[in-house]
């Protein structure tokens, strides 16, 4: 099984080249790595083109923003199953696609998701946040449940069929597709319990108190959208977040 990974960058040469590594250490022996540049000045392409005998697809250009970038890598993916690892991202370990994989052997299986950890920027191995998901049902998506996007990997049919991310939203792309997708009948999501993928704080969605209060926005939007839910969603959304400051793994 081909397993297709994508990672957007803007200006972050400091620490990309730690997520590239990060793929290429992967044991499953199938991996498309799929890098979408969006025309950086500070030095990161040329980190990007020391990789280019082991990356994929190398797209370097101006883009529309987060979900632009990432749409772009979802048409030129070609691999079975597709997933993100964000420029300030790592896998926990060099099995990780391995575990995907075997999920997805079984062919009803549509996507697979795990836990996550926020960790420091500066030191990956100190763990602010530990967001440890749950087995899916259906019924959780009005109490404001998702799974955690940098650890979710979903059958490349599926986003062709809801047409990738609406860059409509700045923040909250990925969780509308979240919902589209986990909303739609027979989606069967697999959770492995586990850490899957190590995340660097201050990311978009938490960077300003502006950036905060579009999120909520964005996110009541994309729940009124969905038909799953409204304020009362969000309100869980949010409050559900809270236990993750108390756990380490």
């Amino acid at each position: 099984m081909r397993i297709s990974v994508i990672t957007a960058v803007y200006n972050n040469r400091d620490v990309v080249a730690e997520a590239l590594e990060s793929v290429l250490a992967q044991d499953h022996p199938d991996v498309e790595l799929i890098v979408i540049d969006g025309n950086s000045r500070d030095g990161t392409l040329e980190v990007l083109q020391a990789y280019a005998g082991s990356i994929n697809v190398l797209v370097s250009e101006p883009d529309r923003g987060i979900y632009d970038a990432l749409n772009k890598g979802l048409r030129l993916a070609r691999g079975e199953v597709v997933g993100f690892l964000h420029s300030d991202d790592l896998f926990a370990d060099a099995a990780v696609l391995s575990r995907v994989a075997a999920a997805f052997a079984d062919p009803a299986v549509c996507a697979v998701y795990g836990d996550l950890q926020y960790v420091r920027k500066g030191d990956t191995g100190r763990v602010v946040r530990h967001w440890k998901s749950a087995p899916f049902r259906a019924r959780l998506l009005a109490r404001g449940w998702m799974p955690p996007h940098p650890t979710l990997y979903v059958r490349r049919e599926w986003y062709e069929r809801i047409g990738g991310f609406d860059t409509r939203y700045r923040i909250a792309a990925d969780y509308f597709s979240i919902l589209q997708l986990f909303s739609q009948p027979g989606f069967k999501a697999v959770y492995l319990p586990q850490v899957l993928v190590k995340m660097r704080v201050g990311g978009a969605s938490n960077r300003s108190l502006a950036n905060i209060v579009r999120k909520s926005h964005e996110d009541l939007d994309a729940l009124r959208r969905s038909g799953v839910g409204g304020v009362g969603a969000l309100a869980w959304k949010n409050l559900g977040k809270l236990g993750q400051f108390f756990r380490r793994g």
